[in-house]
């Protein structure tokens, strides 16, 4: 039977599939749609299947301060993948998503040390070894730096926007997994209206389709089992783990898109997998 840190490591590996899944179809939603249209309708969908999902459950409102905890991380997140998706929609699937991803593993690492502590010496080194995985997959083939710059800029704007999300849905009590997840998607979505209002921009026919309906049930699974992570391992464990899903991105958009994947970015892949062995052994 697995222990309690061993289902965190599981629970937070399973976020890091799911969400690279669904930052991949939300990056296709987002280049036929535009991107707060992509997380109002994503966010909906993840509503549908999370408010359901809280009632089977029967779980209790959280504390007024995990309301407001789950919120500020459903804003945060709300933003991250806004302009996540706006960075897919202009850049290279394989540079944007794992520099987002360093950036929003670096943040909840230095909040979990100072926090909780520094780790033991095995999950450090896992760290600073899934960080260095991450970095290494988003070594890509294409030279045109200039190109990238703008992606790149937005791509670290959403990373600091998605450890925010990790930093502040660590705050919730523990035992609840999906009230505050509906909470702060309930924001997401309330934000994304908010910016569509004050932009004037109306939700046309075209862009309601099954791409950010299922970005959303994908980043809906993420969140739960990065929440699942946390009710068994420390936050920056739990991040940095989650934030290894840049590999099941560039795997998708190597299958799909035919982008192509260097040979530093299979070195970050096996980085990666390392470093879960490091903190998996301690």
């Amino acid at each position: 039977m697995l222990g309690p840190e061993a289902l965190g490591i599981l629970s937070a590996l399973t976020s890091a599939v799911i969400w690279g899944s669904g930052d991949f179809t939300g990056g296709l939603a987002a280049r036929r749609t535009h991107p707060v249209h992509v997380l109002m309708l994503a966010s909906l969908s993840g509503l549908l299947i999370l408010i359901p999902a809280a009632l089977l459950r029967g779980e209790v409102l959280p504390t007024p301060s995990s309301a407001i905890w789950a919120a500020l991380a459903g804003v945060a997140g709300g933003l991250g993948i806004a302009i996540f998706y706006r960075a897919l929609s202009t850049g290279p699937a394989a540079l944007v998503a794992p520099t987002a991803g360093v950036v929003g593993a670096a943040l909840p690492m230095v909040v979990g040390a100072t926090l909780e502590g520094l780790p033991t010496g095995g999950q450090l080194v896992g760290l600073l070894l899934g960080l260095s995985g991450i970095w290494f997959v988003s070594r890509v083939a294409d030279r045109k730096k200039d190109s990238a710059t703008p992606s790149l800029v937005l791509a670290f704007l959403a990373g600091l926007a998605f450890g925010a999300f990790f930093v502040f849905m660590a705050q919730v009590e523990r035992g609840l997994v999906f009230v505050p997840l509906v909470v702060a998607k309930l924001s997401a979505f309330a934000l994304a209206v908010l910016i569509l209002i004050v932009q004037r921009r109306p939700l046309r026919p075209s862009a309601v389709n099954h791409l950010p309906f299922l970005a959303g049930v994908l980043d809906a699974g993420g969140n739960l089992f990065f929440l699942l992570a946390l009710q068994y391992a420390r936050l920056d464990i739990a991040a940095v783990i989650s934030s290894m899903y840049p590999a099941a991105t560039v795997v998708l958009a190597r299958l799909v898109l035919r982008e192509r994947a260097s040979r530093m970015q299979a070195v970050g892949v096996g980085l990666c997998l390392l470093a879960v062995g490091f903190i998996a052994a301690r």
